[in-house]
């Protein structure tokens, strides 16, 4: 069965890591699906988003990256794809997430949504967060992969190490 897990992932974090490799296991195909929105500012660019999560993850298989600037159920329809993981740390999450699933359902039926709880280990890591730490100098080295570490690094010449 093939699956999506669509995201930003502006940067890739521990959290989206977990998700992909959990997920991946789950289901014979996963496209992770990086959003490229124009209409949003981030820091990184799509394709350097991809790169960074091939980087990130070991070679499984069965991981499918892929850029989409479109809706996400047009992907899903276009690609032949029956599920639409996502991730969902708390109740605000679940929310927004359950709303969103529905709009999709309500644009291809034939989508079915799977919510996977995020890792205990990782529950507080956003990549908004990370951001904001890069900027301020912080470290947040145990939130993500070596590669996203030195990506940052080079955005944010003022971080340490």
């Amino acid at each position: 069965m093939k699956a999506m897990l669509p995201g930003s992932f502006d940067p890739p974090t521990l959290g989206h890591i977990n998700l992909i490799k959990r997920a991946s296991a789950l289901f014979d195909e996963l496209h992770v699906v990086v959003a490229d929105n124009i209409a949003k500012k981030s820091l990184f660019t799509a394709s350097e988003r991809v790169e960074l999560l091939r980087a990130s993850l070991p070679e499984t298989g069965n991981i499918i990256y892929s850029i989409h600037d479109g809706l996400t159920v047009d992907y899903a329809r276009k690609n032949g794809i029956g599920v639409m993981v996502r991730g969902v740390r708390a109740l605000g999450d679940f929310t927004y997430e359950f709303e969103l699933a529905m709009t999709n359902k309500a644009i291809y039926p034939e989508i079915e949504v799977m919510f996977l709880p995020t890792d205990p280990r990782y529950f507080l890591i956003r990549s908004s967060q990370i951001k904001e730490l890069a900027a301020f100098g912080a470290d947040f080295s145990k939130m993500v992969t070596g590669p996203v570490l030195e990506a940052m690094r080079k955005k944010f010449p003022s971080m340490e190490g």
